[in-house]
């Protein structure tokens, strides 16, 4: 298991698939209490957005996040978020999500963190 602390640590997006909505211009702040994480992102086509997960046994973060996209829409769903350490020392998060709303797809993301 990966130990880690995202007490304020930032993450912007690398890859997403065609169905997400985060994408370039998106800033995830992020903070930890033991188990508990949560974080605040913006920018691109969000509006604001929230993210409360839990980390689970094996380091993953189970989340469930919410938005306001550029469209005014409020969009909600749920991921399971797996952690690897870059060879720089930087954290990166293999993102499997599904929407809880609209057409209720999945998709696949990644997010690394800014230094």
């Amino acid at each position: 298991m990966i130990k880690y602390n995202l007490e304020g640590k930032k993450f912007v997006p690398l890859s997403n698939s065609s169905a997400g909505e985060v994408g370039k211009g998106t800033v995830f702040e992020y903070h930890q209490d033991g188990d508990l994480v949560w974080a605040d992102y913006s920018g691109g086509e969000i509006v604001s957005g929230h993210l409360i997960a839990k980390v689970l046994t094996d380091g993953s973060l189970d989340m469930r996040y919410h938005h306001v996209n550029k469209s005014g829409e409020i969009m909600l769903g749920k991921c399971v978020s797996t952690p690897e350490v870059l060879a720089d020392g930087r954290l990166k998060f293999n993102e499997n999500w599904q929407w809880l709303c609209g057409d209720h797809s999945t998709g696949y993301s990644e997010i690394v963190e800014v230094k």
